[in-house]
């Protein structure tokens, strides 16, 4: 839902550094590649404990998957670099909530489960509604230029980097956060199949 209004924020700055890092010879998978393992660092302080120290590796990998787009603007949008640059965020996605599980199960088992299959149905209907729109030709920028098609919905991108740092300063909300972020995602994942329903008639 924030997503538009931050890309209109955040863009400009890292095209300019986009620009930049491609100048120096670094590839937009070059940035995924340093992006991801960032954010799997941030999963394994969050799963020994060190929730603050967490969020200096995951905000970094967060700017490198922001990055990774403008170096790619900058020189050449390829398609396995779109492939490469959604399964990494997908990634990231499930490990911190994981991480936050394996930190202490008996608490925060449930709410975990339930976040990552919230997860789970909510990237199913993005990824099939992008199929769908590319079948049709549909295409927007609303979210920036992006290899496949970003359907908007409650919850985005910015919404689940905000959720995530919020988790990081309190850590003990995450089954309260869960629950509540859970079922955002699982409203947004049925609002779009609804779009879908009635945009992509036979």
């Amino acid at each position: 839902m924030l997503d538009r209004y931050a890309r209109q924020l955040i863009d400009p700055p890292l095209n300019q550094l986009g620009r930049r890092v491609a100048a120096q010879g670094l590839t937009a998978n070059d940035v995924t590649f340093i992006g991801l393992p960032l954010g799997l660092l941030a999963a394994v302080c969050i799963a020994l404990g060190w929730f603050t120290l967490a969020l200096f590796p995951l905000l970094a990998s967060r700017l490198a998957d922001g990055l990774d787009g403008a170096v790619a603007r900058a020189t050449q949008k390829t398609d396995f670099g779109g492939y490469l640059d959604i399964a990494a965020d997908f990634l990231f996605y499930g490990v911190i909530p994981m991480a936050f599980v394996m930190h202490n199960p008996a608490e925060n088992g449930a709410a975990g489960a339930f976040l990552l299959a919230s997860f789970y149905f909510n990237g199913t209907t993005f990824l099939g509604y992008a199929i769908l729109a590319e079948k049709r030709g549909h295409t927007t920028d609303a979210q920036g230029q992006k290899s496949l098609y970003y359907s908007n919905g409650i919850l985005e991108g910015t919404e689940t980097i905000v959720f995530f740092v919020l988790l990081c300063l309190f850590p003990s909300a995450f089954p309260v956060l869960s629950w509540i972020f859970g079922a955002l995602c699982f409203a947004t994942a049925t609002l779009r199949l609804i779009a879908a329903k009635n945009i992509y008639k036979d």
